[in-house]
């Protein structure tokens, strides 16, 4: 028996191709936005450790305090590729 396969009634356009309808846009952000974005993930990394520490999960907190560098390090090579003005 053939299937034929028929095309999605809907299809996004732009940079959130896997968007399924009614989902909010994905906005391209601008560098220092993403830096931002970074250094907060870093530091949420961060707290949910000492989360996981308090509550004796060791291995959870190793994981989630070794995570946090990374986000830093790519702050970081943003910051070094897209060379921003220094801040004030």
């Amino acid at each position: 028996m053939f299937i034929a396969i028929a095309r999605p009634a809907v299809e996004p356009i732009g940079p959130d191709a896997v968007a399924v309808p009614g989902s909010p846009a994905i906005h391209d952000l601008t560098p220092r936005a993403l830096h931002a974005r970074l250094l907060e993930n870093a530091a949420q990394r961060r707290l949910r450790g000492v989360e996981r520490k308090r509550a004796d999960r060791h291995e959870d907190a190793d994981y989630w305090l070794h995570a946090a560098p990374v986000a830093v390090r790519k702050a970081c090579a943003l910051r070094e590729e897209r060379s921003f003005a220094p801040l004030p």
